[in-house]
């Protein structure tokens, strides 16, 4: 749509908007994950790199800290449990004014990690259903990703 839009001499702009409501509700996590998986894989262009780079930059940035708090506990290591501290509150602090802007309960701050996780999980499912065959998926429908110059080599 973007792509036609500037065709035409349009002007694309993206950014947050509060006057837009979603007209699909996802109120299960089955409904959200459907939704996430089934353009995820597409949106890295079907990259297994791009997907490595992903999840390590998920990982890196929203599961070590929490994990470096509960292993630098564990071991009794203080410097590893204060930088995991550290990395969660600040990460915690920029996702506020979010929450903020959507009216939602700042107590899911702290949450931002599982959050990420599910994501992650999301994206590794869309790139599993893109190497079954099963592609993207739209309303009951599959569409196997497009030939590319490089498939045709």
């Amino acid at each position: 749509v973007a792509r036609a839009v500037k065709r035409s001499g349009g002007r694309v702009w993206l950014g947050l908007a509060d006057g837009v409501d979603s007209v699909r509700p996802y109120p299960r996590l089955r409904d959200l994950w459907r939704m996430v998986s089934r353009s995820a894989y597409a949106q890295l262009r079907h990259s297994p790199l791009l997907l490595a780079g992903t999840v390590a930059g998920l990982v890196l940035v929203y599961l070590v800290p929490p994990a470096a708090v509960a292993v630098g506990a564990a071991a009794g290591s203080v410097p590893c449990a204060l930088l995991g501290a550290a990395a969660w509150l600040v990460m915690t602090g920029t996702y506020v004014p979010m929450l903020r802007y959507y009216r939602q309960p700042l107590w899911l701050a702290p949450l931002l990690p599982v959050t990420a996780f599910l994501y992650l999980l999301m994206t590794v499912d869309s790139a599993v259903q893109h190497r079954r065959g099963r592609g993207a998926a739209w309303k009951g429908r599959t569409y196997a990703r497009p030939a590319t110059a490089a498939d045709e080599t």
